[in-house]
């Protein structure tokens, strides 16, 4: 990642090359990607939140957009702050220089005073270099419990969106789409399995889907309900 500004970035948060907006099942949630999108392209709002309970997307998509600005030549991050907050808040000096900052886990540093003060003041810097910030959390803004009034005000300045979560049909087809994208033809009796015997969380699924692709391809077999439960013990 590299930039004009005379700044280095202090850390470089990996992303999971397989969280883009093509594996991203977007029904109930099209006009939030569309907007994700456009922020990723310089373009509409400059600020947007995002939240929603665990396993709805919020992490995949904030590293979709990061994914979305490189081919068109802007400069992202993405800063997980519930695994960065023991290095403290010094890691946003000089981000408002990128075209796009993405914020996950924000709820985690709510509540800290110094943390509050440094993101207050970071919203103003990147918002004063015109560039785009994305924050995502568990709660809408009102419901974090930011004690900084200047924070919580700030929060609620762009446009907000709640994630909507998937219902069991909109899960199963987001499986066999996601499988599919890996190479996998998952039958809707073996993407029935996983969704009623592993985890329902779209991340752990994610993973799990990772782990099935190794093996099948280790193995040379196909992807059926006896080979999930050799693998993984379901």
């Amino acid at each position: 990642m590299t930039t004009n500004h005379p700044f280095q970035i202090p850390l470089s948060v990996s992303l999971r090359d397989d969280a883009r907006f093509e594996n991203f099942y977007a029904q109930g949630n099209e006009l939030l990607c569309a907007n994700l999108k456009a922020a990723a392209r310089g373009e509409g709002e400059q600020f947007i939140y995002i939240w929603g309970g665990a396993g709805v997307g919020c992490t995949h998509l904030l590293q979709a957009v990061c994914h979305e600005a490189d081919p068109v030549g802007r400069t992202a991050a993405y800063l997980p702050l519930d695994e960065l907050k023991q290095l403290g808040a010094g890691i946003l000096e000089g981000m408002e220089y990128l075209d796009l900052v993405c914020l996950d886990g924000i709820a985690a540093v709510v509540g800290e005073r110094s943390w509050e003060e440094a993101l207050f003041h970071f919203f103003n810097r990147i918002r004063e270099q015109g560039n785009t910030l994305i924050i995502a959390a568990s709660a809408a803004p009102r419901y974090l419990g930011v004690n900084l009034p200047d924070l919580a005000s700030r929060l609620s300045w762009g446009i907000v969106f709640q994630v909507q979560a998937l219902d069991d049909d909109t899960k199963l087809k987001a499986i066999q789409m996601r499988a599919s994208a890996r190479g996998l033809e998952f039958s809707d009796e073996v993407a029935r399995f996983l969704l009623h015997h592993a985890s329902r969380n779209m991340n752990d699924l994610a993973m799990l889907l990772d782990t099935l692709d190794q093996a099948s391809l280790s193995a040379q077999r196909k992807v059926t309900i006896p080979f999930i439960k050799e693998v993984t013990g379901l």
